[in-house]
């Protein structure tokens, strides 16, 4: 297996970056964490696994990320948030994997309500984090960034876990701040909101989750998930025509 380095950025992630950092030692020749000024016991923790603890200002998610990548130093980048874990499933993926590809998609499962979410639009959920050093690249968003890789990828088969939100009143908490980044960025774009996106779109959202993505067979969590979908879907849509008008 080739050097591997796993980076990870962080704000105030005392709560879940012990587990994240504790899951992928098994696959790193180094740790990279690049703290945004935690307020809290971060940069403590950290400092239990690597000695490469960079604090810079935060400049949004995909220019985080990208900052990330270039404090590597391994051939290979392990791109992961706080709030996931390597399964050691998927560690032993890794640890066996040929590194033909010049990237890799991991497929990641989220914990919500209690149990893992296996159907509806969080399901499945490949995300391109393994990838050579010199292939790959944040797109510089604020939110919802993406990793672009120059040549072939593959994808393995063990999961990537996903501790999203601790509890509903997180995911509120979080939504609310996301429809808020993701409405700037659309009115950037030249996107503007009328009154049929705003009644319809919600709604189509909450059925594709819930009926033609079969979120109703997780139960009530799946109807959760569906419900706050259409509902960040809706807020999303409100803030850019608020915005457009402002």
């Amino acid at each position: 297996m080739p050097d591997i380095s796993t980076v990870v950025i962080t704000h105030n992630e005392e709560a879940n970056l012990e587990r994240c950092l504790n899951s992928v030692r098994p696959v790193s020749r180094e740790i990279v964490v690049v703290d945004a000024g935690s307020e809290d016991r971060t940069r403590e923790i950290a400092a239990r696994f690597t000695d490469r603890v960079i604090v810079q200002e935060w400049l949004g998610f995909g220019r985080q990320k990208q900052f990330a990548i270039e404090q590597a130093r391994s051939p290979w980048v392990l791109s992961i948030d706080a709030d996931e874990e390597i399964s050691p499933e998927l560690a032993a993926e890794i640890g066996g994997l040929d590194f033909a590809r010049a990237g890799y998609f991991l497929p990641r499962r989220v914990w919500y309500m209690g149990r893992w979410i296996r159907h509806g639009v969080w399901h499945p959920d490949p995300v391109l984090r393994l990838f050579r050093r010199e292939r790959g690249r944040f797109t510089p968003e604020p939110v919802h960034e993406t990793l672009v890789v120059e040549g072939d990828t593959g994808r393995l088969a063990a999961p990537l876990n996903h501790y999203s939100y601790r509890d509903l009143s997180h995911h509120v908490a979080k939504m609310n701040l996301m429809t808020t980044l993701a409405a700037e960025r659309m009115f950037e774009r030249g996107r503007r909101a009328g009154w049929a996106r705003l009644a319809l779109q919600p709604a189509l959202e909450f059925l594709r989750s819930y009926v033609l993505k079969a979120g109703f067979l997780d139960g009530v969590p799946g109807l959760v998930v569906a419900a706050l979908h259409g509902h960040y879907t809706f807020l999303k849509y409100a803030k850019l025509r608020e915005r457009a008008r402002r």
